[in-house]
């Protein structure tokens, strides 16, 4: 028995100090979305989608929920967030090349169509930004005429 107290109370501290500890935020207060938006041009409908769909892990401005304060979660949703942004950033669109950016609409297209996108573990906490078929429907539409746009600049003259 004294070594399950033991263990319970190591466990205790370490919890405690894992508060004091915590990952950077992931929060831009520039116009992070900028460059993304101007070239994309999405409507109001698609920007609507991805604001609640999608820019808290794939941008560099995420709307944090309160248990985002309490560790190990935040450790957790730390962790998302960069693995999404590793994938897909629109705060850094600008940066990638023609070719890139059809390759991530083609996986935008790829991973909403199969539900993949958003993930469940997001949308249990964000019940908004579960997609409705119409929303999949206006995202993989929009996703794949900005694809023309791309393969048609990415073309030799």
């Amino acid at each position: 028995m004294k070594i399950v107290k033991k263990i319970l109370v190591a466990l205790l501290i370490i919890f405690v100090v894992m508060q004091f500890i915590r990952p950077e935020k992931n929060i831009d207060s520039t116009d992070h979305l900028s460059a993304f938006i101007q070239e994309t041009k999405p409507s109001a409908e698609v920007e609507n989608i991805l604001k609640k769909a999608c820019y808290d892990c794939h941008s560099n401005h995420t709307v944090y929920p309160w248990y985002a304060e309490v560790a190990p979660v935040s450790y957790w949703l730390d962790d998302h967030i960069e693995h999404g942004k590793g994938h897909l950033n629109f705060s850094a669109w600008d940066t990638y090349s023609v070719k890139k950016k059809d390759h991530k609409m083609e996986e935008v297209i790829e991973y909403v169509e199969n539900r993949w996108m958003p993930l469940n573990s997001y949308t249990w906490g964000h019940a908004e930004a579960k997609l409705t078929d119409e929303q999949i429907q206006t995202i993989t539409d929009w996703a794949k005429a900005l694809r023309l746009t791309y393969q048609l600049a990415d073309r030799p003259q």
